[in-house]
């Protein structure tokens, strides 16, 4: 069953349409009949909820369904909410995307209870008319239980020590600083950068290290750690020092934290398909870029854990499952791919992981060429399903992801370079982009559907709290450890069900109960 649920209108597919006074309780009463709820768009529709105490179950999200069908149809990149799709299926002018601004004086007014309906009807009868509409489906419903976790994640956040944060970042970097001051042991790095010069130079500017290595006698391209570590200067190795430093106290400093840990939780904003493979990426608080020195500072609350778990080699899993190619599943069967693999390639388990990350990701650098003849020769189906991608996006051509994700088309730009001088070149690097999309893409949907499957097992005050990529954290009672342990290796079977059927590959997800993310790795 369908419900659309607007600002204040509950309407069931195919029933009445009623006004709540209290929406909340209007939507937790119904929630018993485990209803598909549809609105405009869960980043404005859920958090309301959230707050007001109510959990749904199941969602239609009209946005990324219809991002996810323009791009189907070769519209990529047209304005993809729920008043856009409204008003072209009414033949009437396209409004912009514009930003989320609830709470302002003139938040333009929300698409109406009816409109939300004729929207889904016309997303319902598109996704029937595809070649495959029941893998579609699939994607469109792990696509917005994406977006009921993403609202979870930041509504509930993630354990955050602000004690252990203060501790090590004093540590490292000292006290605190006034504010336009830098903390002491940048200062003090800053003033060894200037002293190897023989003249004050600010670490943070680019054009006057470029300018005072120069002055030494050394040639700059960048300022990128991997140049620097090449040079032979006694200002390289505090400013390598202060660099990496600098970027903590940017990113994961005082100020940081001040803005996106409230409460003892870090709540970052997640962006569901924010990253064209379907990834998530984040508008705020910079999630999927934890560094290993800030994971002592996640810590489980007293007498809770924190259950923390990987995919591992997930892309090489995606590709064997994909192509079918039975001598990379076998291996795909085994706990670690590389070493299953490693016979094939002299018994070399690092030849083995160059060449299949040189075939997702088309590398030809090295031993790159010489590995990929071999598996080419041992493994011709995987090896012909990453080059077919390739050789469409050399043509201009899309591809799709397992369930239907559509890569972007061709831009202008790429399509005058491709007939000119650098047109080799430039087919190449769409070649490379579209071989590891359909992989990348397909890891990401593996991903999706594992979380909306664990989400559905996880019971009580157990809560999912981290997505990065291809792990994830639950935060849950000591007494639910095993459950939830089991709860993500069932998950992980049932994904892999869901998207390959039967299939010889095994999705291991090694899960581990911890009290500190730090201790999880």
């Amino acid at each position: 069953m369908h419900v659309v649920v607007t600002d204040r209108t509950i309407l069931p597919i195919g029933g009445p349409a009623r006004q709540v006074d209290d929406l909340e309780r209007a939507v937790r009463e119904l929630e018993a009949e485990r209803p598909r709820w549809v609105w405009a768009d869960t980043h404005e529709a859920y958090p309301p909820l959230l707050r007001g105490g109510v959990r749904v179950s199941r969602c239609h999200d009209l946005a990324l369904t219809e991002g996810l069908l323009l791009a189907h149809e070769g519209r990529y990149g047209q304005p993809r909410s729920a008043k856009a799709a409204h008003a072209r299926l009414h033949g009437l002018p396209v409004p912009d995307e514009q930003p989320n601004m609830p709470d302002t004086l003139f938040a333009p007014e929300p698409l109406g209870a009816e409109a939300v309906a004729e929207v889904l009807a016309d997303q319902l009868r598109r996704i029937e008319a595809l070649p495959d509409p029941g893998r579609f489906r699939l994607l469109v419903a792990a696509e917005s239980a994406g977006a009921l976790i993403a609202a979870e994640m930041g509504h509930d956040g993630m354990p955050w020590r602000q004690d252990v944060h203060d501790a090590l970042l004093t540590d490292l970097l000292g006290p605190r600083p006034v504010h336009g001051m830098r903390p002491a042991k940048l200062q003090a790095l800053a003033d060894e950068v200037a002293a190897a010069f023989g003249h004050p130079v600010n670490p943070d500017s680019v054009q006057q290290l470029v300018k005072a290595f120069k002055g030494a006698g050394v040639a700059l391209k960048t300022t990128r750690s991997e140049e620097l570590k090449q040079l032979d200067h006694p200002a390289v190795a505090p400013l390598l020092a202060y660099k990496e430093l600098a970027r903590l106290y940017s990113f994961h400093g005082w100020v940081w934290a001040d803005q996106w840990v409230r409460d003892g939780r870090f709540r970052a904003e997640y962006v569901v398909a924010g990253v064209v493979s379907g990834r998530w990426a984040t508008s705020g608080g910079g999630a999927l870029q934890i560094p290993k020195v800030m994971r002592r500072v996640v810590v489980a609350d007293d007498g809770w854990t924190l259950i923390v778990a990987d995919a591992a080699q997930l892309e090489p899993r995606v590709l064997a499952a994909m192509a079918g190619d039975n001598g990379l599943a076998r291996a795909a069967g085994e706990i670690d791919l590389y070493s299953a693999l490693a016979k094939s390639f002299g018994g070399e388990r690092d030849h083995a992981k160059i060449a299949m990350l040189s075939a997702m990701y088309g590398g030809t650098s090295g031993d790159a060429p010489k590995l990929l003849a071999v598996m080419r020769q041992r493994f011709p189906k995987a090896y012909q399903f990453v080059e077919d991608a390739a050789k469409a996006g050399e043509e201009g051509r899309l591809v799709r992801s397992w369930l239907g994700r559509t890569s972007p088309p061709p831009s202008d730009r790429w399509k005058s370079l491709v007939s000119g001088p650098e047109g080799n070149r430039a087919a190449r690097d769409r070649g490379r982009f579209t071989r590891n999309f359909v992989v990348q893409a397909t890891a990401a949907e593996w991903a999706l559907v594992l979380m909306a499957v664990l989400r559905g097992r996880l019971s009580g005050p157990a809560r999912l709290v981290f997505f990065q990529h291809d792990e994830i954290m639950v935060h849950c009672p000591l007494g639910q450890a095993e459950e939830v342990i089991a709860a993500v290796s069932e998950s992980a079977a049932e994904a892999s069900r869901l998207l390959f059927g039967q299939t010889p590959v095994r999705f291991p997800m090694e899960a581990v109960a911890v009290a500190c993310y730090a201790d999880a790795k």
